[in-house]
């Protein structure tokens, strides 16, 4: 695994599950606030910050008629594209 692995390195590994995955997309839609959120046990990430170093998340976050759905796969690829450290 790199030294840096992004969070779909550690999903492949079977350090976040689906719950994971859900509960943090779920947390960051309901309170966007920056900061380190928690996503598994010793797994942390700053999504707000993901999400703004994501053209397409911030784009599709944006429109106020973009489909839930949309809205839920745009954060979560946001999250497994991340990097750990």
């Amino acid at each position: 695994m790199p030294d840096t692995p992004t969070l779909a390195d550690l999903y492949k590994a079977k350090r976040l599950t689906d719950d994971d995955m859900t509960a943090a997309v779920a947390g960051y839609l309901a309170d966007p606030t920056p900061g380190p959120r928690e996503i598994a046990e010793g797994i942390s990430l700053d999504i707000a910050a993901a999400v703004l170093a994501s053209p397409y998340a911030t784009e599709i976050l944006a429109r106020e008629d973009a489909p839930e759905g949309r809205r839920r796969m745009a954060v979560r690829t946001t999250i497994l594209l991340a990097r750990t450290g």
